[in-house]
């Protein structure tokens, strides 16, 4: 309440409140006024009005320097040594709260460059709402907390000052920050000298909602990997190829990366092959696409391993649900797990394995159990014969079909191992370990075994769709690893395509060949266009373009060694090096070579 009436000054020395630092108690009667020694205001003053509202009155003193109350309180009541008295509740058995004060000594550390003072009055409350969109978005908060009541209040007290947003003003705050950080994005992409290849792949949200993810991945100047998820694209059911291939094509043409695009990935799925046919055509159109696209679509090696062991598990899924329910069994007691010992120790088994039982969800386990189980074979078939509760022991034929069901996973596990094990899973990787897997498949299909062949040549029928489609493109990837470069190609293609090699390794050479100066002459008009020039110069340049790249190509005729040659030409690395080829190509380009980005 504002008293109006005049009187005598008081003391206010005594008085233990900080607020009183910036009133002026003044005693008329029986009452006492308290006036704001900076706008003259005049509140009540009286010992039972309390502080509180004298408080609120210096948050919104427009005439004073706006402090941060807590802070002021806060530093009243620090002692003389530092030291703050916290108090630490402790219940006892009859859930009795009572107050201990414990003495603890505290530092206050100074204010770092940058961040906010509030005692200076440098209290940001842009960056603080931004600071606040931030959280949310870092850690998937639901926007509807900044109305919940609790933090609100948590707010207010920690700082008055800070006035939290409304929903809509939180969701246009988020939506600033994404549109600045998607510009940095942007500038990113565009300043890099070489090529993007995209990946696409399915997630799924709760229910039965499902999007395509479009990631970026690239190499910058220094070498170095880079990748950014570019957009979340809703599958709608009812949507059909031709639409969610447009949909695509439009977020790459929003983020201006639709001319600098190599290759696609993506899941190994019939709608998603047919949508990449349709964006290589799209793109073909355009001429955005090196070697005529042939190296655009790249289907994921794990995708295809993934299929042929489901296919090794279909074929002997009586036998494998036979071992695993045997190894539950002798699992199930004590004493079943004792009488199996002795059965190992009868047989002489000699394996310091225990028995293991999968996850049928994870097919890494599976090998691992049926590896494990193999080696008890001869004990599990002798506990058969003293316990007849045991009944789902395989028979020999079962053994020696899941024998033969490891020996295929095994080579699936291994290839996986050096996939996964990868810090940098670069495409030169993949080359060896998918030519490996071919001719393990081919010496398969020759085998007199009716179930090694019948199972090798289903296998084979879906390996060699993924071989056509992406041989090349892992060749080539081959080809840039300084370890390798054309003599790894070389090695394999005698023994996958016998007589036909030489005509393989002139394709796979070819294409290189044309990868190099379609990105060399790529470079060379991108560069152009960068450099700009009068309305009409463009136009006669534009024009011209064709002409450009038929001077580069006729130029290649001539008796000058191109970088790839000299490369071509160079000693090997020596293959026992642990370097990534990043940092190989990355020390050869520095050292000899100009060799493009690609």
């Amino acid at each position: 309440m504002e008293i109006s009436e005049d009187g005598v000054l008081v003391d206010c020395s005594r008085l233990k409140s900080a607020v009183w630092k910036d009133f002026d108690r003044v005693k008329r009667g029986d009452a006492c006024v308290a006036v704001c020694k900076h706008c003259k205001k005049k509140l009540s003053g009286s010992s039972t009005s309390g502080t509180s509202h004298l408080r609120n009155h210096l948050i919104r003193c427009r005439r004073r320097t706006n402090h941060d109350v807590s802070q002021m309180l806060a530093s009243k009541g620090k002692k003389k040594e530092g030291s703050l008295t916290p108090v630490n509740f402790a219940y006892d058995n009859d859930q009795t709260k009572t107050a201990t004060p414990n003495l603890i000594k505290y530092e206050q550390t100074p204010l770092k460059e940058g961040l906010v003072n509030s005692t200076a009055g440098n209290f940001e409350y842009k960056r603080s709402r931004f600071d606040l969109a931030r959280m949310i978005i870092l850690h998937g908060y639901p926007l509807a907390m900044v109305e919940h009541v609790g933090f609100k209040i948590f707010v207010r007290k920690l700082q008055p000052l800070f006035e939290l947003a409304t929903l809509d003003g939180l969701v246009a705050d988020c939506k600033e920050i994404y549109l600045k950080e998607k510009q940095k994005v942007c500038e990113m992409l565009d300043d890099l000298p070489g090529k993007i290849s995209l990946s696409v792949d399915t997630w799924a949200a709760k229910g039965d909602a499902k999007y395509l993810c479009l990631t970026a991945h690239s190499v910058d100047e220094s070498w170095a990997l880079r990748k950014k998820i570019l957009s979340f694209i809703y599958i709608d059911p009812f949507e059909t190829e031709e639409m969610v291939s447009e949909i695509i094509m439009t977020r790459l043409m929003e983020w201006d990366i639709d001319r600098k695009l190599f290759s696609m990935t993506c899941d190994s799925c019939p709608i998603h092959d047919n949508i990449v046919c349709k964006l290589r055509e799209h793109l073909s159109q355009n001429r955005f696409l090196l070697c005529n696209g042939q190296l655009f679509e790249v289907r994921c090696a794990a995708n295809i391993i993934k299929i042929m062991v489901e296919d090794c598990l279909e074929a002997s899924n009586l036998t494998i649900c036979k071992i695993r329910e045997s190894i539950r069994y002798i699992k199930s007691s004590q004493s079943i797990h004792e009488k199996f010992n002795e059965m190992v120790q009868e047989v002489g088994a000699d394996c310091q394995k225990s028995l293991y039982l999968d996850n049928p969800v994870n097919w890494n386990s599976t090998y691992n159990m049926l590896d494990v189980a193999l080696e008890y074979r001869e004990a599990f078939s002798r506990l058969q014969e003293h316990d007849f509760a045991y009944t789902m022991c395989p028979s020999d034929d079962e053994w020696s079909q899941a024998s033969t069901i490891t020996s295929f996973l095994k080579l699936f596990v291994e290839v996986s191992t050096v996939f996964a094990g990868s810090k940098i899973p670069t495409a030169n990787i993949y080359f060896p370990e998918v030519c490996d897997i071919h001719l393990q498949l081919i010496d398969w299909c020759q085998s007199r075994d009716e179930l090694i062949s019948s199972l090798s040549l289903k296998m084979k029928s879906k390996f060699d769709d993924y071989w056509k489609k992406c041989s090349l493109v892992l060749a080539v990837a081959a080809i840039l690893d300084p370890r390798f470069k054309m003599k790894l190609v070389e090695y394999y293609y005698p023994q996958i395509y016998g007589g036909d090699a030489p005509d393989c390794v002139d394709i796979v050479s070819n294409c290189m060949r044309a990868l190099y100066n379609g990105h060399d002459v790529y470079s060379t008009l991108a560069s152009d266009s960068q450099a700009g020039g009068t309305d009409g110069g463009n136009d006669t340049r534009d024009r011209l373009t064709g002409f450009d790249r038929f001077l580069h190509e006729t130029s290649q005729s001539q008796n000058v060694k191109s970088d790839l040659d000299k490369y071509l030409e160079e000693p090997l690395f020596p293959r026992i090096t642990d370097a990534s080829i990043l940092v190989l190509l990355r020390v050869l380009t520095f050292s000899t070579l100009e060799l493009p980005l690609i």
